[in-house]
């Protein structure tokens, strides 16, 4: 996925390759092995949304790569960064981003101590750019948790909601794009009508993206994933298809019967088959076009400006891919 095709903005790549530049520079310090555990997910490189979401929200009120509007960026990442450390050693995962992960390659200790690194440096920034957005920061960080949390009291349950669903993906992943617009439009100077709609813009077109997330990994092929499909699966987060799926009154039961555990190869693959037998994938989609209009409108406030345009149908476009 490019950001940079997606949303159309001229001069996107080109920032988002000072935002790569300032990621190193940020992490930088004296202690040398620090600073190569605290790189090593930087230089995998990354599709960048959050920052490039920072970029396009700055824009959008008029201040396009403003080096604020970068650090903002980096900011950002460097939070997102420091959560998918925690998260790898969570899932005790051997891969992250095609290289090994913190945790295989150094051990859980370390790649623990190499997040809170992270985001201790993403405080730092935030702190320099204000007390605005050092809050928004903080803020965010609290609610990650907390939907992780949420996540995490779910794992392996067949009774999960869509309304659990919902809240935990909009802590977990929503958040922090949410944080990403609101930081945007507060560096640029936008009016507190325009910061409000960015930020719930963010909220909306942050559920959306975990949606099509969760979509791609029951309908894609392991070669377009980069990963075995249905990993959810396996580790038990049973994502907004799949409740549909349980739902269903044919294939719900026996898809029932093989969820609610650990489950091998085998088992993910006939769960995935009874997933896609149904017309799961086509209601969370549909949940996510609602999310993707909501998001849309939130947009209201701003100037009617190509970036916007590009913005307000940004939702749309990534639930196209998986349709």
């Amino acid at each position: 996925m490019n950001v940079a095709e997606l949303l159309g903005l001229p001069d996107l790549d080109g920032d988002l390759d000072r935002v790569d530049v300032a990621l190193r520079a940020a992490v930088a310090t004296e202690d040398a092995f620090l600073g190569e555990v605290g790189v090593h997910l930087i230089r995998a490189g990354g599709k960048r949304f959050r920052p490039a979401l920072v970029l396009a929200a700055g824009a959008a009120c008029g201040s396009a790569g403003t080096d604020e509007v970068v650090q903002g960026g980096v900011a950002c990442e460097l939070m997102h960064l420091g959560s998918l450390y925690h998260d790898d050693v969570m899932d005790d995962a051997d891969t992250r981003r095609g290289v090994p992960s913190a945790n295989a390659k150094w051990g859980n200790l370390v790649a623990i101590v190499a997040g809170d690194f992270l985001l201790g440096k993403a405080s730092e920034i935030a702190t320099d750019l204000g007390g605005d957005v050092s809050r928004v920061l903080a803020r965010t960080l609290v609610r990650m948790c907390e939907g992780q949390v949420l996540e995490l009291q779910t794992a392996f349950s067949v009774q999960r909601t869509e309304d659990q669903y919902l809240r935990s993906i909009a802590g977990k992943t929503a958040a922090l794009m949410s944080a990403a617009c609101r930081i945007g439009g507060l560096v640029a100077g936008a009016t507190a009508e325009q910061v409000a709609g960015l930020t719930a813009f963010g909220d909306a077109f942050g559920s959306t993206f975990q949606v099509y997330d969760d979509i791609a990994d029951l309908v894609r092929t392991e070669e377009q994933l980069g990963k075995p499909a249905g990993h959810d699966l396996v580790e038990g987060v049973y994502t907004l298809a799949v409740l549909h799926a349980l739902a269903d009154g044919e294939v719900g039961p026996e898809l029932h019967d093989l969820l609610g555990g650990p489950i091998d190869s085998a088992g993910r693959d006939k769960a995935l088959g009874l997933v896609r037998s149904t017309d799961a994938v086509a209601k969370a989609i549909a949940c996510g076009r609602r999310l993707a209009d909501e998001a849309a409108a939130s947009l209201e406030p701003l100037p009617n400006t190509p970036v916007r345009q590009a913005l307000a149908t940004l939702g749309h476009r990534l639930l196209g891919a998986v349709e």
